[in-house]
């Protein structure tokens, strides 16, 4: 597993958070390859691929941003469909700090394009989540500024997407140009 180094000496993985670092935010410059035709001599190596061609951005739709624990003023982003949330590298959401929150799949987060909504499910984990102050047993529709609690943190939920933006309609502005 190759890391990506961002100019401020984080380490992360290209594959999970693209060119910008998850930690500040900055974008790191992805350096192309050489090609056939740069290289006349032959010594062009086929096997690594140019990951500029191979990226594809899910944008995000919303954040949960922690407002009490140990992660105090950090945001996670929130991407289309489904967001696994625990303290695992394999999820989507990664919580650390927080012990007290769930390896694998603490809760899930459900942003659907079709109804521009974001729903909470509590996951598969021992540990329970509450929304404003509210357990979470079933699927539930996220409001701005709902406050999640799991584990000993707190986070807000701020949405991007809903019903005043969604990014397919930006996609359908364009092909009317």
């Amino acid at each position: 597993m190759s890391l990506m180094r961002c100019p401020e000496g984080h380490l992360f993985s290209p594959r999970r958070y693209g060119n910008i670092c998850p930690y500040c935010n900055k974008t790191v410059a992805l350096t192309k390859q050489k090609s056939i035709a740069d290289d006349p001599e032959g010594n062009y190596d086929s096997s690594t691929p140019y990951l500029g061609d191979l990226e594809v951005i899910d944008p995000v739709t919303g954040w949960l941003v922690c407002i009490e624990g140990a992660s105090k003023g950090r945001d996670y982003k929130i991407m289309t469909e489904k967001n696994f949330l625990g303290r695992s590298e394999t999820m989507d959401i990664q919580i650390l700090g927080d012990n007290h929150i769930a390896k694998k799949n603490h809760a899930v987060f459900v942003y659907d394009p079709k109804k521009r909504k974001t729903l909470i499910l509590p996951g598969d984990s021992q540990g329970l989540v509450y929304v404003n102050e509210e357990a979470v047993y079933t699927p539930q529709e996220l409001s701005a500024y709902d406050v999640i609690e799991m584990g000993k943190s707190k986070f807000l939920f701020i949405p991007l997407c809903g019903e005043n933006f969604e990014w397919s309609e930006l996609d359908d502005e364009k092909g009317k140009e």
